[in-house]
């Protein structure tokens, strides 16, 4: 089993240098798991890590989903059979630029439990949770002929809180469910001291200045050995900004700067893979800022798995240190399917009744307070005034298009510098419409708890307005008919197309705003073309039908164009 003694980690009382690069299963479709993996240890690493996200294998408090993208003992079987050494993270927060850190929405329905902390509540929840998973791992740890070597505890808690009482909690499951594993912290430099327990290993993030990094650890906890558990050699994206891009010499200089000190390394990340679906995150500093639907991270392996510059750069500096394998050269192909047709539309209000779920209060409630967690959410008031009133668009998170009589009126972004707007209503009595997009939770930071949609009732001409409709749209399915008579956007376009061979393929969303995209009923993600950087969004070959294939895209603003382009190459601007 894993130790430490001596500044250094010892495996079966042999020094052994952790060599590992981050893989999120949850972020890749299986049937590229070995693929990866392949590639992973064809780099010269000895072990893969990954984050466990609750809110993927616990949607819904007491559903859980252990199969699909979420088969978490697949994918450490796998890594087992390929001869690589798993450290996992499954602490309740993962961060990871996932939807709320990795928590589950349903927990924000409670208004009294405190998040990351010893709140009863909130240690309950986690304790039901880790009663499923954490037995799932116990045949899987090294000293019973597994490969897991290793387990976090909390992630980067020291960044977030101080709470030693909780993380002791979470110190103690592992005992209770018997996994006598390694165990660990990590945080910055600057958190170790929050972040740590004092039996338990502390383990550093960071991208750079790796002596002054060490130094801080070793004098908080003099002989520590020395771990980078997420060494960032690129970073995430988000929507209206530039794709972030690191030099590839750089990080294989800094790299080598561990090297030689002998560090025990987890590239962060070796291939990020995509958010899927509603999963990206988003983080709030002085404004909101929703992450991209590509997890690509500029790693060193692009986000279809592709090996980069940076990937090469690294495998010279390790050749120095270590014999490295030879490359694996994948045999994964990449098509440009051409044209489709996009031949069906109807609105998306004409598919209420079939795909939002009602809910009426007296005041507007939020996503989490109707056990919703994803989507968008239509809210539906009557309002007996006639001429211009004004509101602040505090009250809407994050965001919405408004509609008056059935006429759109106006989009409100909670970014937006201009925060009183006003609302012009012709007639004595008016139907007023908000639909409203949760563009992803926060996963870092003070804005972990913030709800989404109408977070507080409208202030609406000096009123607050009683008696509100409420659709919650999860979009857990898609229309089954494609017939109606509204006009109004957000819109459904529906095509087909025709494949012989799986390959991999991107969709081209030229002449499109923002929306999601749909294949075969999965939903590929997000994209914003207008903002920017991602204009492609990537379409794994697995999830491809031989024969016919359905699209369809969810189109929230306009569409120049009625059809889509499937071609042979991203393009993050």
């Amino acid at each position: 089993m894993l130790t430490t003694k001596n500044s250094q980690f010892y495996l079966d009382d042999q020094p052994f240098q952790i060599l590992s690069g981050g893989i999120h299963y949850f972020r890749i479709v299986p049937e590229y798991w070995e693929d990866r993996l392949r590639k992973l240890k064809a780099l010269g690493l000895n072990t893969v890590e990954t984050y466990i996200p609750w809110n993927v294998h616990e949607a819904k408090k007491g559903d859980f989903n252990f199969s699909g993208l979420a088969d978490i003992e697949k994918f450490i079987e796998l890594a087992d059979q390929l001869d690589l050494y798993v450290i996992l993270r499954p602490s309740p927060y993962i961060c990871a630029e996932w939807e709320m850190g990795g928590l589950p929405a349903w927990l924000l329905k409670d208004n009294d439990i405190v998040l990351r902390s010893s709140h009863p509540t909130f240690l309950k929840h986690v304790e039901d949770y880790f009663d499923v998973l954490l037995p799932k791992f116990k045949r899987y740890l090294y000293q019973n002929g597994g490969p897991v070597i290793a387990m976090q505890i909390e992630n980067e808690y020291g960044a977030y809180g101080n709470d030693q009482a909780y993380l002791e909690f979470l110190k103690q499951q592992y005992q209770k469910h018997e996994l006598h594993t390694f165990l660990f912290t990590s945080d910055g430099p600057d958190f170790i001291e929050q972040g740590s327990l004092p039996d338990v290993t502390t383990t550093l993030n960071f991208g750079s200045k790796v002596e002054s990094a060490f130094a801080t650890l070793d004098a908080y906890k003099p002989g520590s050995p020395k771990m980078v558990t997420e060494f960032w050699i690129g970073w995430f994206d988000y929507w209206t900004g530039k794709h972030h891009t690191r030099d590839a010499q750089d990080a294989a200089d800094v790299f080598r700067e561990l090297m030689e000190q002998k560090s025990s390394v987890n590239f962060y990340m070796f291939h990020g893979g995509t958010n899927f679906g509603f999963m990206n995150g988003a983080n709030h500093y002085d404004i909101y800022y929703p992450t991209i639907t590509s997890y690509d991270y500029d790693s060193l392996l692009s986000e279809s798995g592709e090996v980069t510059e940076k990937y090469k750069k690294v495998k010279e500096v390790l050749s120095d240190y270590i014999e490295v394998p030879e490359d694996y050269h994948s045999q994964i192909e990449t098509k440009n399917y051409g044209e489709v047709e996009l031949t069906e539309s109807v609105s998306i209000f004409d598919m209420i009744p079939q795909l939002g779920r009602k809910v009426s209060h007296i005041a507007p409630l939020t996503m989490e307070k109707i056990d919703q967690a994803y989507g968008y959410i239509l809210y539906k008031t009557n309002v007996n005034r006639q001429g211009e009133l004004s509101f602040n668009i505090d009250a809407i998170q994050d965001r919405a298009f408004v509609y008056i009589n059935g006429e759109y009126v106006d989009t409100v972004y909670k970014n937006d510098e201009i925060k009183e707007r006003k609302l012009n209503f012709p007639n004595q009595d008016n139907v007023l419409e908000i639909l409203i997009e949760n563009m992803g939770r926060a996963n870092y930071g003070e804005h972990l708890t913030d709800q989404k949609g109408l977070v507080k009732n409208l202030w609406l001409g000096e009123q607050y307005w009683f008696d509100w409709e409420m659709y919650a749209i999860e979009l857990e399915t898609l229309p089954q008919s494609f017939t109606g008579s509204d006009t109004r956007y957000p819109r459904f376009f529906k095509g087909y197309f025709t494949v012989d061979v799986q390959a991999d393929t991107y969709v081209d969303l030229t002449g499109f705003s923002k929306g999601n995209v749909f294949i075969n009923g999965f939903n590929l993600g997000r994209y914003w073309v207008t903002a920017g950087p991602q204009q492609r969004l990537y379409l794994p070959g697995p999830l491809l039908k031989q024969g016919e294939n359905e699209l369809v895209v969810l189109e929230l603003e306009n569409a120049d164009e009625k059809k889509i382009h499937l071609v042979d190459a991203p393009k993050l601007a």
